[in-house]
């Protein structure tokens, strides 16, 4: 029997949210498939205008019944919503296995009383005023998406791939959902834990050749990155290029790889069950008290706290 999924638009959603559909799509065609049925819902049906004008033809929803429920977000934080939506989002979430909220979605679900006493995450830009409306949930900024009594919320933008992947995980296993992943051309899915942030975004380098040598430093991190070899990298001498990166991204060529080695660590530490020695090898970092005092250094905590928390979490 198929899962019937329904996502609850209104004006101004934002159209991104809609590549979550496209996952359950592909998944349908796996085999065994289709597993999943998928419903465009709002207030008064018929065609629904994204913040981008782009229109979605939806149906009028009604009685509530799908197995899961799904609201998108829009590019800020949402106004109140509708009564009608609220109430039939307060219905549905009883009705329904899962109820799921993307980027500035988890607005609405508190909106109708679902965050209290639950993990929430949301558009790291949006996080601090999700905590100041619904003090009696617990925001957590920094995650791309978090499960809580059957309640799932996920960070913004493309983070509403790395949700619905992990709900077919849930729905039919970690090799479907991987399969899934591959077919649409991207990593399969991030843990919920990972970071809502990027090292290389961070340091926002502004000329290629900077960027040039920041990508060859993530993609060989076991390797030992002298400066020289990261100036040959960006086609440029030694001293031109330490005085180019310290310019463009405030940092010295030897922080910017420890952040590097630091994000890789903890996204390993976070997506499996890695020894601490082998996570320190496989970085680039070779000894593991040397990882330790970067991780301390960079979140004030050691690895072995990333790692049991990451083991709580799941």
């Amino acid at each position: 029997m198929k899962k019937s999924i329904g996502l609850l638009l209104f004006p101004g959603f934002q159209i991104v949210d809609m590549v979550a559909v496209t996952v359950f799509e592909v998944a349908n065609l796996m085999p065994g498939g289709p597993f999943y049925s998928m419903t465009m819902l709002s207030e008064h049906g018929g065609p629904v205008t994204s913040s981008a004008g782009v229109p979605v033809v939806t149906e009028r929803f009604d009685a509530p019944g799908h197995d899961t429920i799904m609201v998108a977000g829009t590019l800020e934080p949402a106004a109140a919503s509708s009564p009608a939506l609220i109430a039939f989002l307060r219905a549905a979430s009883k009705a329904s296995r899962r109820t799921a909220s993307i980027c500035t979605g988890a607005f609405i679900l508190g909106e109708a009383g679902l965050l209290e006493g639950r993990r929430v995450t949301t558009h790291w830009a949006g996080a601090r005023e999700l905590q100041r409306r619904y003090p009696r949930s617990k925001v957590e900024e920094d995650r791309i998406f978090i499960e809580h009594d059957n309640v799932w919320s996920s960070a913004g933008m493309t983070a509403c791939i790395d949700l619905a992947l992990a709900l077919v995980e849930q729905d039919l296993g970690v090799e479907v959902a991987r399969a899934v992943a591959k077919k649409m051309v991207v990593y399969h899915r991030r843990s919920g834990g990972q970071s809502q942030f990027s090292a290389l975004l961070e340091l926002e380098p502004k000329s290629d050749r900077i960027q040039t040598a920041l990508t060859y430093a993530k993609r060989n991190l076991r390797k030992p990155l002298s400066v020289d070899e990261l100036a040959d990298a960006a086609n440029l001498s030694r001293r031109q290029f330490s005085r180019a990166f310290r310019l463009e991204t405030g940092q010295s060529p030897a922080k910017a790889v420890e952040t590097l080695r630091v994000e890789a660590a903890r996204a390993m530490i976070e997506d499996g069950n890695h020894a601490i020695d082998v996570v320190a090898r496989e970085s680039g970092f070779d000894d593991p008290e040397r990882m330790r005092r970067a991780f301390i250094r960079a979140y004030g905590i050691p690895p072995q706290a990333v790692k049991r928390a990451a083991r709580a979490a799941a």
